[in-house]
């Protein structure tokens, strides 16, 4: 049950169990994800787990072997490369109509986000800090208020959570994230482009950060 009390599929709480568990490192990269030990451990049968696995294969968090496991995914230079080029050309479109379109309630909802990614941080959370930041990116999206924008978002989440993913510096982005927020609530597009181009390029230089320190 959740805690609205409706009914969540099986499927879907394995899901979002293994999805959070590949996305906050407790799951590394290359690990074996193996049908029988998952439906073992998480106390279902084999058949929400297949499901599960489909779908964060799907989501490019998982990618397959043969028969009844997957690994996690071990994301290449070249993934790196490819998911980056899709994100800023999405995420300026995005940034650009949220500061042209937000609504009250929704920069709102962006202050709670920033306010929790904020707090985290300061606590030195990263877990909190960095779903925080994903949720920002998340809402803004939803301030664009295009339907197709928000579609072609729900494919990136999980990869873009990821990237987030690889931020150490948490009350740094923090601020970054406290920046865009301002220049949206003004209505500064020109002001949003240009930290967001800073904010990518904060990105970029911390998953190269993180690939060098995985290969040392």
């Amino acid at each position: 049950m959740t805690a609205s009390g409706d009914f969540m599929p099986e499927s879907e709480r394995v899901t979002r169990q293994l999805r959070d568990e590949i996305l906050d490192g407790v799951r590394r990269p290359g690990s074996r994800l193996v049908e029988r030990d998952l439906a073992e451990a998480l106390g279902v049968s084999r058949l929400p787990v297949r499901e599960a696995l489909k779908t964060l294969v799907a989501e490019g968090l998982v990618t397959p072997r043969p028969r009844t496991w997957a690994v996690v995914r071990e994301f290449t230079a070249s993934d790196v490369a490819d998911l980056d080029e899709v994100r800023a050309a999405l995420e300026s479109l995005s940034f650009r109509l949220a500061a042209m379109r937000h609504t009250r309630a929704g920069l709102e909802k962006l202050r709670a986000d920033l306010d929790a990614e904020l707090s985290a941080a300061r606590a030195g959370d990263a877990v909190r800090a960095r779903r925080a930041a994903a949720d920002f990116h998340q809402t803004v999206t939803s301030l664009a208020a295009n339907e197709l924008l928000t579609e072609l978002e729900r494919v990136m989440r999980s990869r873009v959570r990821w990237l987030l993913g690889q931020h150490d510096d948490l009350l740094g982005v923090a601020r970054e994230h406290e920046a865009l927020y301002q220049a949206i609530a003004a209505r500064d597009v020109e002001r949003v482009e240009a930290l967001l181009l800073d904010h990518l390029a904060t990105s970029r230089n911390a998953v190269k950060g993180h690939r060098t320190q995985d290969q040392d």
